[in-house]
């Protein structure tokens, strides 16, 4: 039997030290892990405090609260007795957010579709850094314009609806007046979160895979097949978590709906008709005049629509978590 010779194996080479006696890297890593982990603390305890602070003031509001702070029709803090409610707010803030849903997430959509699959290279280009610029448009700059340009070019789109569509009972206009209602708020809205929908939307789509519409076209498919068979289904949750991004800072807008929108504690359905409230409106509008007392009761209610937005938030962060490619899982 032949002997077999041994192979000599080079020990490992040491790591490379540093000037002060340390490995290479392994500083930086130290570093790097504990400025991560600290900026995730620091953001817990963040969202903990603002938490806190509005639990405290919110609780110290509604025990002095002689009406039902969930369906009280009336937001009076600084009479005697106090009483205030949020039900107008609520209704208010989901309707006014569901107009703008429904108006801009199909136009948005469409939007990001053609910017990346229909549009050509020297159009599509500028057009998506003109829909990122709307993104960076201030609040109080679409208020102003939905108040000086918007409301009053809708009193014609308010008296057609009315006409042919009154018996909807939605669009049913009872009180005559300037389009400053919910409809418009809705409107208002669904501009403003019209870039934010389009640029997710559009990212998502570019994500899907060449192969998978070469494959489609190969096989005949057209155009239109090849995106309602190959890249809606790829980027489902991403447009849906495109929506709830909009959809949480429709909840919250302030400046814009408090320029455009007549307030009233009246919960109505009738969209065409002035009056209604949203929580982000109603903070602004009273806090000025408000005295300690109305301030908590204001908190209170900012406390309503924070909770409200994490809920959003978190309903976002689920969806996308089904999808991997989104979430990170992958990476």
């Amino acid at each position: 039997m032949a002997s077999t010779t041994p192979i000599d194996v080079p020990p490992p080479a040491p790591p490379v030290k540093s000037p002060s006696g340390t490995s290479t890297g392994r500083a930086g890593d130290k570093i790097f892990s504990g400025l991560s982990k600290g900026s995730g603390i620091l953001l817990l305890v963040v969202m903990a405090a603002i938490a806190g602070f509005l639990t405290y003031r919110a609780v110290l509001a509604i025990s002095k609260d002689e009406g039902n702070f969930f369906t009280t029709f009336e937001w009076t803090p600084s009479a005697n007795p106090p009483v205030f409610g949020i039900a107008v707010l609520l209704v208010g803030t989901i309707v006014s957010s569901i107009i703008a849903m429904v108006i801009a997430v199909p136009i948005a959509v469409g939007i990001a579709l053609f910017i990346s699959h229909y549009a050509p290279r020297k159009l599509a280009a500028p057009l998506a850094y003109l829909v990122d610029l709307l993104a960076a448009v201030p609040s109080i700059i679409y208020g102003i314009w939905g108040a000086l340009f918007l409301v009053p070019y809708l009193d014609g789109l308010n008296l057609w609806l009315d006409h042919y569509f009154a018996w909807t009972y939605l669009f049913d206009q009872t009180q005559p007046g300037v389009a400053r209602n919910m409809l418009t708020v809705g409107i208002l809205l669904a501009i403003m979160i019209l870039p934010i929908v389009t640029s997710v939307s559009r990212e998502v789509f570019l994500q899907v895979p060449r192969m998978n519409e070469e494959a489609a076209l190969a096989l005949g498919a057209t155009r239109w097949e090849v995106i309602r068979l190959s890249v809606l289904p790829f980027g489902r949750s991403g447009v849906i978590s495109a929506s709830m991004l909009g959809l949480g800072r429709a909840l919250g807008e302030t400046i814009a709906v408090a320029t455009v929108l007549s307030p009233n504690f009246l919960v109505s359905l009738h969209l065409l008709d002035p009056g209604g409230g949203t929580f982000a409106q109603n903070i602004v509008a009273k806090f000025g005049e408000a005295n300690e007392f109305g301030r908590d009761a204001l908190i209170a209610s900012g406390l309503v629509l924070f909770i409200l937005t994490l809920l959003v938030n978190g309903a976002a962060r689920l969806i996308i978590a089904r999808r991997k490619e989104y979430s990170g899982a992958n990476a």
